[in-house]
C-alpha cells in the first residue's frame, strides 16, 4: 500500500465560504497504475491526503484499518470484483462517499450504484478514462458537504458551484 501525503493547504479555504472546502482522506482503489497515479496527482494537487492501493485485498485491509472520507473504486480489479469492496465498505459502516471510476459501460456502473444504494452507500460514478475536472468537482463537493456547505449546480451529472445567482442579481 502506498501513501501519498499532501502538504499543500487548500488555498481556496481562505477565500471565504464560496471557495471553502477541506482536505479529504482519500482511498484510491485501481489496479491500473497509470489511472491510480492520475487520480492521486489530481487529488494531491487539490490538497487531499491520498492512500492508493492496487487491488481488492489491499482495499479491504485499508478500509478496515483507516478512516477515509472518500473512496474511488474501479469495478474491475485484478484480484477481484469492485462490488466485493462495496460489501466491505458497508460492513465497516463507512460514512463517506464512494466514487466508482470504471471503464465498464453505463449499465454496469448503474447496477453498481443500485447495489451500493441497497447497502446504504452514497455512490457517484465517472467513466474511464477519468475526466479530472469532473473528479475535482466531485471531491470539492464532498469536502463542502463535510463543512455543511451546499452544492448548487450539476455539470454532466456532477454537482458543481453555480455562479448563476450572481449573474441574476
Amino acid at each position: 500500500m502506498s501513501v501519498i501525503s499532501s502538504d499543500a493547504v487548500r488555498a481556496s479555504s481562505s477565500a471565504g465560504p464560496e471557495g471553502a472546502s477541506r482536505a479529504l482522506q482519500l482511498l484510491i482503489v485501481d489496479d491500473d497504475a497509470t489511472q491510480r497515479a492520475l487520480i492521486a496527482v489530481a487529488a494531491k494537487q487539490a490538497g487531499h491526503v491520498v492512500t492508493a492501493v492496487g487491488g481488492r485485498d489491499q482495499a479491504m485491509e485499508a478500509i478496515r484499518s483507516k478512516r477515509f472520507d472518500c473512496i474511488t473504486l474501479d469495478l474491475m480489479l485484478g484480484d477481484g470484483d469492485g462490488t466485493e469492496v462495496l460489501k466491505t465498505i458497508a460492513d465497516c459502516r463507512f460514512a463517506g462517499s464512494v466514487i466508482v471510476i470504471s471503464g465498464m459501460d453505463a449499465s454496469r456502473r448503474s447496477a453498481a450504484r443500485s447495489y451500493a444504494k441497497s447497502l446504504g452507500i452514497d455512490l457517484q460514478s465517472l467513466p474511464k478514462p477519468v475526466d479530472l475536472s469532473a473528479l475535482r468537482i466531485c471531491l470539492a463537493n464532498i469536502g463542502k458537504t463535510a463543512l455543511g456547505l451546499p452544492t448548487v449546480h450539476s455539470w454532466g451529472g456532477v454537482a458543481a458551484e453555480s455562479v448563476v445567482a450572481k449573474h441574476r442579481a
